[in-house]
């Protein structure tokens, strides 16, 4: 083979790789617009009428989430299935997005920790990397992240909304979580700066609980809840 036979094959390679990663952005940009519609949805939750309205509000987060399984189930079909980590750096963001998305989702319901089992099932993808698309296990920890960012806003927008109990369970829940990372060695820079503002979440949500007791308000909300 001469050196132009080469380079003419790598040239041909070069356009296939970039095709598929063409292709790839066109459904990434797709999912990327129904997060921010999933994002928009959740949002109202921080409004003082808010709380009233989180069944509904998660019920309707649930149906785009279907949409997002369609939009996963066409990126599967742009790229060899064994090819998953060549290619992940286009969707790694909103498959963490999405993973937030969804364990917010799942605590507003129950106040609980979504698995990566319960977020590969909303997405409709696996957990197992020999089965073909996951959710990799770096993902599932950034997203989960990301929610208890949104969780300490939440505390804040609790008491602004007179709901003093929440900001004392976000508070239990928040420190179980920073237990559990803590339990972890990250080793993974992004994941691990991400998990420094877990610490300052943590805080902040001490913060809003110190200023509550301190106002007498967490014994007030208990007295309410007696009766």
């Amino acid at each position: 083979m001469s050196v132009t036979e080469m380079f003419s094959n790598i040239q041909v390679f070069l356009c296939a790789d970039q095709d598929i990663r063409e292709d790839i952005r066109k459904v990434v940009q797709t999912l990327e617009q129904t997060a921010r519609e999933i994002l928009t949805v959740l949002q109202s939750v921080h409004q003082p009428s808010g709380f009233k309205e989180i069944p509904s509000k998660c019920l309707r987060a649930r149906e785009l989430f279907c949409i997002i399984r369609d939009h996963i189930g066409d990126l599967k079909t742009k790229f060899p299935v064994e090819q998953y980590y060549r290619f992940h750096e286009h969707w790694r963001f909103v498959l963490q997005r999405v993973t937030f998305l969804a364990a917010f989702v799942v605590y507003l319901e129950s106040e609980s920790l979504v698995t990566r089992e319960e977020v590969a099932q909303i997405l409709g993808i696996e957990v197992d990397r020999e089965k073909g698309f996951h959710l990799d296990v770096e993902d599932y920890l950034a997203g989960v992240l990301i929610m208890a960012s949104e969780l300490s806003r939440l505390a804040v927008n609790s008491v602004t909304a007179g709901d003093y109990s929440r900001p004392l369970r976000i508070s239990n829940f928040i420190n179980e979580l920073d237990s559990g990372f803590r339990l972890l060695n990250l080793k993974n820079d992004p994941l691990r700066k991400r998990y420094d503002g877990l610490k300052y979440d943590v805080k902040k949500i001490e913060e809003v609980v110190y200023d509550l007791s301190i106002r007498g308000l967490t014994k007030e909300q208990e007295a309410v809840t007696d009766k």
